[in-house]
């Protein structure tokens, strides 16, 4: 699995509600009418991830789809049909916005998680350990780990997403991200 990770931002005068129902809107027509090999999306709110508006208010969007060939289908379904007016609409209230592309490395997709930690492995530490480390939190279920993939994206190598905040090892020097839900809004 890769997800499409889209930080962006809205424009100054923007209501936060007319925004957000836009995200919706979009969210909502790509889950009816899905392109080849996507699997999900969801919208959050975010803040203090310095990638993204520079640590202000801004939202993460997360597209998951099978396998890199289907990211052009993505891209091209994001602007056509039922799709391109809520896409249209959306990105004309959006001031910025910056990306990344990340593998599900260990766990099940989670979708509108609630918690989000983003980190980078420690230098002295070999991929196998921090697989082993995390391990357990993993195992627990609701746990996805995500890595960036090619050092594509802004933020940092790995993004541990769960239900609930979960305690990661003091070595990781994890950032916690609150996730405040926007689509599907019920999670």
């Amino acid at each position: 699995m890769l997800a499409y990770v889209f930080w962006h931002w809205k424009r100054a005068g923007v209501q936060s509600r007319e925004y957000e129902s836009r995200l919706h809107d979009f969210h909502f027509a790509l889950r009816h009418e899905p392109p080849p090999g996507f699997k999900s999306s969801w919208s959050a709110g975010v803040s203090n991830a310095p990638w993204a508006n520079e640590g202000n208010d801004a939202y993460e969007d997360w597209y998951v789809v099978t396998d890199s060939s289907a990211l052009d289908p993505l891209n091209d379904a994001a602007i056509s049909a039922s799709r391109k007016l809520p896409h249209d609409q959306a990105a004309h209230a959006a001031s910025g916005g910056t990306a990344g592309l990340y593998r599900l490395r260990r766990g099940e997709v989670v979708v509108s998680p609630q918690s989000a930690q983003w980190f980078s492995k420690p230098g002295d530490w070999t991929y196998e350990r921090l697989y082993s480390e995390l391990q357990t939190i993993i195992g627990s279920g609701d746990v996805a780990l995500w890595g960036r993939q090619m050092t594509l994206g802004p933020a940092l190598e790995f993004c541990l997403q769960s239900r609930r905040p979960v305690n990661l090892p003091a070595e990781l020097k994890a950032r916690a991200i609150a996730l405040r839900s926007v689509f599907p809004e019920s999670a």
